[in-house]
């Protein structure tokens, strides 16, 4: 009797489905992790990207500093080359210089004094001119604000109005570059009657 009552309880459906849960949670657990660790992992990966960026950037900064002072060096060894240069073509008129000042100190022959110190302007103008180093042309030719500065203007019906008529300190160029310009002056027209030829006198009877 007590047997077939056994047989006959009904069978507890919940407590069978709460045992199937536990057996299941594991995969929904490892299903989940990779999206849980996603965003460490790209975290890390804009780390590491902003960090060769970085190295990348201050890599260029250190070579545009260096590339900077070394041109900065080949510069100022080219502008002092250039200066010993000009200096040792120079150097050689100076000494003929002091020559001619020394034998005009020992002589009265002012002829010979004067050829000597005409010998060594043109030995100037020519080791100048070896340097590309040119003299502005001034008398004779039409005033140019870009290599003349005019120091004074003349009133003279002798020269067209704006023409340089004498040169008070000479000017020098260098290629297209302006050293020095002229220190000139400059002819400027008489007043309009008188270049006209007209006269304010009356005529003698």
């Amino acid at each position: 009797m007590h047997g077939d009552s056994r047989t006959n309880e009904p069978r507890d459906e919940s407590v069978a489905g709460d045992r199937a849960t536990p057996v299941d949670a594991p995969e929904a657990a490892r299903s989940e992790a990779p999206r849980e660790g996603a965003p460490a992992d790209s975290l890390a990966e804009t780390q590491a990207e902003a960090a060769r960026l970085k190295d990348a950037l201050l890599r260029t900064a250190a070579d545009y500093d260096n590339f900077r002072k070394r041109t900065r060096r080949e510069l100022e060894e080219a502008r002092r080359s250039g200066r010993e240069d000009l200096l040792r073509t120079l150097l050689p008129v100076f000494d003929n210089l002091e020559r001619a000042i020394q034998s005009g100190q020992r002589t009265s022959d002012v002829k010979a004094m004067t050829e000597g110190l005409t010998m060594v302007g043109r030995q100037f103008t020519d080791a100048l001119g070896r340097e590309g180093i040119a003299r502005v042309a001034t008398v004779g030719r039409a005033f140019d604000p870009s290599v003349h500065e005019a120091i004074q203007q003349v009133e003279t019906s002798e020269h067209q109005a704006g023409t340089v008529i004498a040169e008070v300190q000479p000017g020098y160029t260098q290629g297209e570059r302006l050293l020095r310009a002229a220190m000139v002056v400059v002819a400027r027209g008489k007043a309009l009657e008188a270049a006209n030829g007209e006269s304010t006198d009356e005529p003698a009877n």
